[in-house]
């Protein structure tokens, strides 16, 4: 049997035809453009018609490349970034383009939510965390609304951005029918079914006025993956060249997918380290967790929960070090594999994009403490990585502490296959082995739930055991993971000491000279 993945990422869609014995045959991408604006950081945005017309493109080229016909493609299913809001009209048309994940414009309205939710003591707020986001959906349709006089009474509803994709596809035009991905609904506005759903009308309103009816508004089929959303419209498979009525599950977040490509168990972390780092879990039961973005049953795995944490920037720090050095991270990392744990001085706190969690605070910006006049941007990339890896050992800290069990590491997404250093900083700062797939997995989380809607496996760990890659291992290094030890302490304590407002004082006057001691004995 063979289906279609489909992988929407930041900067382009990738579709990879796979066959359930043969594996992955070929892909393509279609690149779409990301709208920032210079005097606002915040901004970013990209236009439906834009994913949709390089969906096409990609899906061809991919048909192509792997040599099959259309007609042979038994499903297809589709991942997308997330939390990526378009507010849209009847017939599901676009009022404007999407609120892409990174755009951090709603963060005033994320902190009156959360100040609502602790006031009248909303249980969702702590399945999220206990902090809502500038990068979820209630924040940023909130913004919209207060943004968009001239067009909020034309709204219907709003969609995250693989619903959307799920429902153009299968021709779905009434915003009752649409499908809701838990995955989105569940991580990203608050939505929980032992609960009744999503939040009170009541608490909305509270909030704010505008927000009067946008519950009633989110109404749809809320379903996990495992479930049906509809069958390919005959005027998009004409446009995919595919048949007309395959099924197309319902749909989830890239990083959730990735997971599941990455071959994820129970007591596995998965690290989709890529533009921003997404730490994914699953659990049959597990606590609630201060400061994690959240834990939503049947999010990743239908039959588990699906526990989210992660880092609001990652790869695009690696690419704003280059740049602003006129080179590129390619350039850069040449020679990276000699540096050693601490040889630099520097210590790096990674919050140029804000801090998703634990702090989950979009005011953040980020620092390099220990400069000195010889330092240059290749150790600033090295600090940079050391610092993606102390801010992940914080979340799965986190994550521990609190009943998630970790016994292996997974660094999925794209980086880590061809940055080989980021693996084995990684490995030293966590002291653990760290697991990489030895073969591409993105888009093939995608693939399995395409073929678990075609029925070609009876369950996702069958469809894992056939589909995904097998694991190299690289085991953590004794010097440099002593060093690290010595590391960690102080950028835990400017962690929390600095990037958390309401924090104690904490002495920091040894930080500096305790980098410098550390470098000069590594460098002997």
């Amino acid at each position: 049997m063979i289906v279609a993945g489909v992988d929407f990422g930041t900067l382009s869609v990738r579709v990879s035809i796979f066959d359930s014995a043969k594996g992955r045959l070929g892909s393509a991408t279609g690149e779409y453009p990301l709208a920032r604006k210079k005097d606002d950081p915040d901004h970013a945005t990209q236009s439906h018609r834009d994913h949709m017309q390089a969906l096409a493109v990609a899906m061809r080229g991919a048909l192509a490349a792997a040599g099959v016909e259309g007609a042979g493609i038994a499903a297809l299913a589709l991942d997308t970034t997330g939390s990526s809001v378009i507010p849209v009209g009847e017939g599901l048309e676009p009022l404007d383009d999407y609120y892409l994940w990174c755009d951090h414009r709603a963060k005033g309205e994320a902190a009156e939510i959360t100040a609502a939710g602790r006031r009248e003591k909303l249980e969702a707020l702590e399945w999220c965390g206990g902090v809502y986001s500038s990068e979820w959906g209630f924040s940023k349709l909130l913004h919209w609304l207060r943004h968009s006089p001239a067009k909020r009474d034309r709204m219907a509803t709003a969609l995250e951005h693989c619903d959307m994709v799920a429902a153009v596809l299968c021709g779905i035009t009434d915003p009752r029918q649409a499908p809701r991905s838990i995955c989105a609904m569940g991580h990203k506005w608050m939505w929980n079914r032992e609960l009744g759903g999503l939040p009170p009308e009541a608490f909305l309103e509270k909030v704010d006025p505008l927000m009067a009816g946008v519950r009633a508004k989110l109404d749809g089929r809320y379903a996990t993956s495992d479930q049906i959303a509809g069958h390919l419209s005959p005027e998009w498979a004409a446009k995919l060249g595919l048949r007309a009525g395959i099924p197309i599950p319902v749909g989830a977040f890239d990083a959730h997918w990735d997971a599941i490509g990455a071959g994820v168990r129970e007591g596995d972390v998965v690290n989709v380290v890529g533009t921003s780092t997404c730490i994914m879990a699953i659990a049959k039961q597990v606590d609630l967790i201060p400061g994690v973005c959240g834990v939503v049953k049947g999010s990743i795995h239908p039959e588990y929960f699906g526990i989210e944490a992660g880092l609001s920037a990652t790869g695009d720090i690696f690419e704003a070090i280059a740049r602003r050095a006129g080179s590129t991270v390619a350039a850069l990392s040449e020679g990276l594999e000699e540096y050693r744990g601490g040889q630099t001085g520097l210590l790096r706190l990674t919050w140029d994009n804000g801090d998703r969690t634990v702090l989950v605070n979009a005011e953040l910006g980020g620092v390099t403490l220990g400069w000195n006049l010889t330092h240059t941007a290749q150790d600033e990339l090295f600090a940079a990585i050391e610092g993606t890896a102390f801010h992940t050992r914080v979340i799965l800290e986190r994550m521990a502490e609190h009943g998630v069990a970790i016994r292996r590491v997974i660094n999925g997404g794209g980086i880590p296959r061809k940055n080989e250093t980021l693996n084995r900083v990684y490995a030293n700062v966590l002291n653990m082995p760290v697991l990489v797939p030895e073969g591409d997995v993105t888009s093939l989380g995608s693939a399995i739930m395409a073929f678990m809607a075609a029925g070609a496996f009876q369950t996702i760990e069958a469809a894992q055991q056939a589909l995904c890659p097998p694991f190299r291992t690289i085991a953590p290094e004794a010097p440099s993971s002593a060093a690290y030890e010595r590391l960690y302490p102080l950028y835990r304590k400017l962690y929390f000491g600095f990037g958390n407002p309401g924090a104690e004082a904490v002495a920091i006057g040894g930080v500096l000279p305790a980098l410098r001691k550390l470098a000069a004995e590594i460098r002997k």
